[in-house]
């Protein structure tokens, strides 16, 4: 017992209060290109087929792996002689991302849907390559003692400042507006800048000695090789290695559908910003954190393939309660029971999903190899989404959440056949 006991002493190290707040700071600018920004552009009339191609904005989160090599490996000139490789990379990002925040801030959705485009671009930009470093200096200031320690303080983090942000934003903007409520999210972002700056950089050594003399062609290219190409050509080898990718679009697929108009819904349905802002980010929040839990547990008592099998289906399933919500009307206890059931399931399906993708991943090639299916795995509440406002516009909210349910059907197609390709003994040795 006193074994168990002295080793919460994890979490009163510095190292990991660090990365909670950074993980605060990173979860900060998430929904303001999603969610948020939905709730603003439906109430300034906004169609719901625009609405609906803006989730096209959170691309940068689907093509990070493409310039995660270069925020890895340069140096900022000045910076890093002042802050660090790490710190320095951390410090611009952030004034980058509250910039562009701020930008959105004094946009007018009525006035120019261009300009509030671009800057929701740019915050998601921001966002996504702060993401790549956040994650690299993660894993790079913690030791293995309090790796698992750093790793959930980090989403714990990030989930508190998407429930803050997602809750404190509606209410803001219901009495104060949302040029207010939006210059409030970017000073959530400081939290992190404080922090790096109380922050030591980690001591990681390069992996060769760094020279005073020009670099080669053939440098750069040894390094395009082992730093880019290397890892996908590595993941290539894997049996199955397409249909894997594509699962990992299309898994939460249904679930990324009803997502992309959720708040949209909750509008044109009756309920009001605090309402929304009580039930959905509130008790939307606690019912992920549920979710995130019960995936855990069911990943620790069985094996990876029967989790996602449980977890799958109840993700589509869930999405029937939307149809029956847009049926019902805005009823306060149907919200919360739509909302708490959805959000148990989407929290299971997410926790199981990154344990999934995170197995996946040669340890030689972790940061990249994980972008890229984080990358794929972004596809679905990105692209694939995009027309859901259109949709809705032509069907009507309930045949729309019919047709997310269906949606679920070809992932966990994927997901049978994977699973009846993959041998018994490593289903089991990957849970």
């Amino acid at each position: 017992m006193t074994g168990w006991l002295s080793a919460l002493s994890v979490y009163r190290d510095k190292r990991i209060m660090s990365i909670t707040l950074l993980g605060f700071s990173s979860g900060a600018p998430l929904l303001l290109t999603a969610s948020i920004l939905q709730a603003w552009l439906t109430q300034e009339n906004i169609d719901l087929t625009s609405i609906g191609l803006f989730t096209l904005v959170g691309l940068p989160y689907t093509l990070k792996f493409l310039w995660a090599p270069l925020i890895d490996n340069i140096r900022i000139p000045v910076l890093s002689k002042l802050f660090g490789r790490r710190r320095s990379w951390l410090l611009l990002l952030q004034m980058f991302l509250i910039s562009a925040t701020l930008a959105l801030a004094f946009s007018d959705p009525s006035a120019s849907l261009l300009y509030v485009t671009i800057a929701a671009i740019a915050v998601a930009f921001a966002s996504a390559s702060y993401d790549i470093i956040v994650d690299a200096f993660r894993i790079e200031i913690c030791d293995q003692k309090n790796m698992a320690a750093g790793a959930a303080t980090f989403v714990y983090g990030y989930r508190i400042a998407m429930w803050l942000t997602g809750f404190s934003s509606l209410v803001i903007a219901e009495y104060f507006g949302w040029m207010i409520s939006y210059m409030v999210m970017a000073a959530f972002i400081l939290i992190g800048t404080v922090t790096v700056l109380f922050t030591r950089e980690p001591k990681v050594q390069p992996a060769k000695p760094e020279s005073a003399e020009e670099p080669s062609a053939n440098a750069y290219l040894h390094w395009l090789k082992t730093s880019v190409i290397d890892p996908f050509t590595d993941f290539m080898k894997k049996p199955d290695w397409l249909i894997i990718l594509l699962f990992a679009v299309l898994y939460k697929f249904g679930d990324a559908l009803a997502g992309a108009m959720a708040t949209p819904f909750y509008l044109q349905t009756g309920f009001t910003l605090i309402e929304i802002a009580e039930i959905s980010k509130v008790l939307g929040t606690v019912a992920t954190f549920g979710g995130l839990f019960i995936g855990g547990w069911l990943l620790a008592a069985t094996t990876m393939y029967r989790t996602l099998w449980i977890c799958g289906l109840l993700q589509m399933l869930s999405n029937l309660m939307f149809a029956a919500q847009a049926a019902i009307g805005p009823d306060l206890a149907f919200l919360a029971l739509t909302i708490g059931l959805e959000n148990v399931a989407s929290g299971m399906g997410t926790a199981v999903f990154v344990a999934y993708l995170s197995s996946l991943c040669n340890t030689a090639y972790t940061a990249t190899q994980y972008a890229l299916l984080t990358s794929l795995m972004a596809v679905a509440r990105t692209v694939l989404v995009s027309p859901a406002g259109w949709l809705v516009e032509r069907t009507g909210w309930i045949e729309f959440f019919i047709i997310t349910t269906v949606a679920a059907l070809p992932g966990l197609a994927l997901l049978w056949y994977l699973s009846y390709r993959q041998p018994i003994e490593q289903q089991e040795g990957a849970a």
